[in-house]
């Protein structure tokens, strides 16, 4: 409930109005796409297929909204698309591991990484705001091939 209010505060500051296809993009995205990862394309493939009035143009300008609204992060895996992802919590910090392959993207959390992370930080003066951890290789299926 708490992602709603941030995004229609969101969009109350910046003067758009609340409709009800944000709304279906919304309760699409937060309903199923918890802990993946989602391009405009999959999403409004998705969405048209109960939703058929709701355009290409529309769902793209929304992702765009929950990103800036900070309610889900975009990503980049070095394919060329642009995938969302739902944030959980504020307090939550995963990783992930793609395949250079199949393109699997494996989410992980390590308390020991994260602790790393802030030692290393701290040891060079340097305060962190953000950052984001992504690991290339091959996932066991394609490595056995």
């Amino acid at each position: 409930m708490e992602r709603r209010k941030t995004f229609n505060d969101y969009i109350a500051r910046k003067q758009l109005k609340s409709t009800k296809q944000r709304d279906t993009i919304f309760n699409e995205f937060f309903n199923n796409y918890m802990g993946k990862h989602v391009t405009v394309e999959e999403l409004y493939e998705d969405i048209k297929q109960n939703h058929p009035s709701i355009g290409f143009a529309t769902v793209y300008r929304t992702l765009k909204l929950f990103k800036e609204s900070g309610i889900a992060s975009e990503r980049n895996f070095g394919d060329g698309k642009a995938r969302y992802e739902p944030i959980r919590s504020e307090t939550e910090h995963h990783h992930h591991m793609i395949c250079t392959e199949c393109g699997q993207i494996v989410e992980f959390a390590n308390m020991q990484i994260e602790s790393c992370l802030h030692q290393v930080a701290k040891l060079n003066e340097f305060g962190v705001a953000n950052y984001k951890l992504e690991i290339y290789g091959k996932c066991s299926k394609c490595s056995e091939g």
